[in-house]
């Protein structure tokens, strides 16, 4: 029974991608397989602790942090997520026209507005 064409083309064209997930997932599974065999294995208390920074474990591990950090870490990532919608635009410039050019500016106006609401509310002191 012959093979139809479209199957043939479809093996072709995706064939040498299912032989590269093969190969890559035959080799993390060999490396996987092969340090557990190759390896030492020797576990003794010291190694089965827990190592940080080569201190000994002093107090709780739960100390609590500045929410501080954690809103200039968010506070970053809002305002750089911007730069990933203002570079497409800027790439497609002259194809979006004046219609884009204000979409962009009403997008600028509210992480202005974003932006102005922040520094009234002073998010961005570390101190107060």
């Amino acid at each position: 029974m012959p093979v139809p064409a479209e199957t043939t083309s479809l093996l072709t064209q995706y064939g040498p991608i299912g032989v590269q997930f093969l190969l890559a997932g035959g080799f993390v599974a060999a490396t996987l397989i092969g340090t557990n065999f190759l390896g030492p294995s020797r576990k003794n208390h010291a190694k089965l602790e827990n190592f940080e920074c080569g201190l000994e474990v002093q107090g709780d591990a739960r100390a609590p942090i500045s929410v501080k950090y954690f809103m200039t870490a968010i506070l970053f990532v809002l305002f750089d997520v911007e730069v990933i919608f203002m570079y497409p635009w800027a790439s497609n410039f002259k194809v979006l026209g004046t219609e884009g050019f204000w979409k962009m500016m009403v997008f600028v106006a509210f992480l202005l507005f974003g932006f102005i609401y922040l520094v009234r509310k002073k998010a961005l002191e570390w101190e107060r």
